[in-house]
């Protein structure tokens, strides 16, 4: 099954929920910011991407300015941050299976479909 962390109010994660509703092939959408993940969920993401936690931060977000940045933290912190504050959380995030990509920008969706 496939699935889109999704947020409504950001227009790249419309825009890749726009090329999954193009495809025609089932979805799931998940509004991570209603239904906040628990941490086995986005390290399991997170591995899934295979990148490292802090390249999923939304680095110009205010929190991370006024909280984090310049930090020294642990993979294990920066999980932690985003699950207290999943408004740092990249988006759109969509898995396909064993394949996830950061839709940024939103036609990389499509190498997953």
């Amino acid at each position: 099954m496939i699935k889109i962390y999704h947020n409504p109010r950001c227009r790249k994660s419309r825009e890749g929920l726009q090329i999954l509703e193009a495809s025609g092939k089932d979805f799931e959408i998940r509004e991570y910011l209603k239904e906040v993940s628990s941490k086995e969920e986005l390290t399991s993401v997170i591995e899934t991407l295979g990148i490292k936690p802090m390249d999923l931060i939304r680095k110009n977000e205010a929190v991370w300015k006024e909280n984090f940045k310049g930090k020294e933290m642990t993979d294990d912190e920066i999980i932690n941050a985003m699950i207290s504050f999943p408004k740092l959380i990249e988006r759109p995030i969509v898995l396909n299976g064993t394949k996830a990509v950061v839709g940024r920008p939103p036609e990389i969706i499509h190498s997953i479909l």
